[in-house]
């Protein structure tokens, strides 16, 4: 039976020929990306007989409405025409070849389980940064068999969501751990400006997105990874101001005077990782973050299950060899929760036993985050109460991927990697200050070659026919 299709944008048509193992697809809203996924799941269904497909979105009514209805209606599905069939039990599509195509869910951790024996051959998963880390994983896990056929994984995404780090740092910053092979990764960005029908059904749709505050529409619209939807930080780090320290958190390295207030913060952890962090205060009530020591494996969010007294050892050797931290007066603070001891030696009482005091910090977790914001905030000038050494590579790899929990607002969720942010806001706490005056940062520069500012915004009348020239 004949399946009709719409023709592929420019992007879309770069999905559909990518024959990498994992291939992500998209990075801002409105380019076409769950078309995408219907398209090349037809077309392999179709091309490949007898290989099983799936498709897997956060929730069910979202996988039905871009997924499930969508494929019925384009395979004519309960017709005399139809080009497949569809099992509403099993949420299976197949076609006449034998090629299956499976939809599911994952909105909750546990929702992984069912699909613990599933074998296929494609994974699609469509706004996978919606997913956690964990349950990406899992998921790709069930891409085996024995036929010959190439495995692939496809994802969708925006920046945001609970594996925005791990689909950032795979397909954006392509950083790759052992077992990684960069050669079988493909990112294809597709943008607004690159989908055809949408500009032409919904030509103010753009504006709608220059609308939206500056962190939605940098991530909506410009796909901007370093911005996202539900950041609790906007962590600035802009190496071309590490010298001068304007406008950017993140440093470069300078000797700290012996004058000035040295602080440790710590939370400790044992199967998640422990955070330590040492910080200088200047005279001028500027708090620096100089040196980090986090437990944490290859794995994102899993600890090192060092022993208590064996990682106050290692904090010694920090203090004692460190040029900005020997022979200098330290003062201490960690998470009150150390000194619950249950029954057995607290870890506070084993740091003790191995010369490492620590006083108990301020745990409130919505002031200590507020804290946390007027640190970041930057003055009239571009310079921020807080900024930490380039060196601190964990620190400022965590502090942009915190997200709002949803059962509450007020604070990060705390399934994230937020070992480095709870011993940072311990210390904010320690030293409180009002909020500075609050420059906004600078405008993005003008570029001549891209459209949205070389035509958009001065054509607005001709917006009709420049999208669909540009398209």
């Amino acid at each position: 039976m004949e399946i009709r299709l719409s023709p592929p944008n420019e992007k879309q048509k770069l999905f559909l020929r990518d024959h990498h193992k994992h291939v992500a697809f998209g990075g801002a809203r409105g380019g076409g990306k769950s078309y995408g996924i219907r398209m090349k799941s037809i077309y392999l269904s179709m091309k490949h007989p007898g290989i099983t497909i799936m498709i897997i979105r956060k929730s069910y009514p979202e996988l039905r409405a871009n997924h499930i209805k969508p494929l019925k209606a384009l395979c004519k599905c309960g017709t005399p025409d139809a080009a497949a069939t569809y099992n509403d039990s099993n949420k299976e599509m197949t076609f006449a070849n034998g090629s299956t195509i499976l939809f599911g869910y994952c909105n909750a951790e546990g929702d992984i389980d069912r699909y613990q024996g599933t074998e296929v051959d494609v994974l699609f998963l469509d706004e996978a940064t919606l997913l956690s880390e964990e349950q990406i994983k899992a998921l790709v896990a069930c891409v085996r068999g024995v036929n010959e056929y190439p495995k692939r994984i496809y994802y969708t995404c925006n920046p945001g969501g609970k594996s925005h780090q791990y689909i950032k740092r795979l397909f954006v910053d392509r950083i790759f751990l052992p077992g990684e092979y960069p050669e079988e990764y493909s990112f294809i960005q597709s943008l607004v400006t690159d989908n055809r029908a949408l500009m032409i059904s919904n030509p103010d749709y753009v504006k709608q997105l220059e609308a939206l505050p500056e962190q939605l529409k940098k991530a909506w619209l410009y796909g901007d990874w370093d911005a996202f939807v539900g950041q609790v930080f906007n962590l600035r780090n802009d190496p071309t101001h590490y010298d001068d320290h304007q406008w950017t958190h993140v440093i470069n390295p300078f000797p700290i005077p012996n004058h000035w207030t040295i602080l440790m913060s710590m939370d400790w952890g044992y199967t998640k990782p422990f955070a330590f962090m040492w910080y200088a205060l200047s005279e001028d009530g500027v708090l620096y973050g100089i040196r980090e020591y986090y437990g944490c494996t290859q794995t994102p969010n899993t600890g090192v299950k060092m022993e208590p007294a064996a990682v106050a050892q290692a904090v010694k050797e920090i203090e004692a060899s460190d040029p900005n931290l020997k022979h200098k007066h330290i003062i201490r603070i960690g998470d009150p929760a150390i000194w619950g001891s249950q029954g057995v030696k607290s870890i506070g009482t084993s740091f003790e036993e191995q010369g490492i005091y620590i006083e108990k910090a301020d745990n409130d977790r919505i002031n200590g985050k507020m804290q946390v914001h007027n640190r970041l905030a930057f003055d009239q000038n571009g310079f921020p109460m807080f900024q930490v050494f380039s060196d601190c590579k964990h620190f400022i790899r965590t502090i942009p991927t915190l997200i709002y929990d949803e059962k509450h607002p007020e604070d990060v969720d705390t399934d994230g990697e937020d070992h480095l942010y709870d011993q940072f806001r311990y210390c904010c706490q320690r030293y409180a200050i009002t909020k500075p005056l609050v420059n906004k940062q600078p405008p993005k520069p003008y570029d001549p070659l891209d459209p949205l500012d070389n035509y958009y915004r001065t054509n607005e009348t001709d917006r009709y026919d420049y999208y669909r020239h540009y398209s």
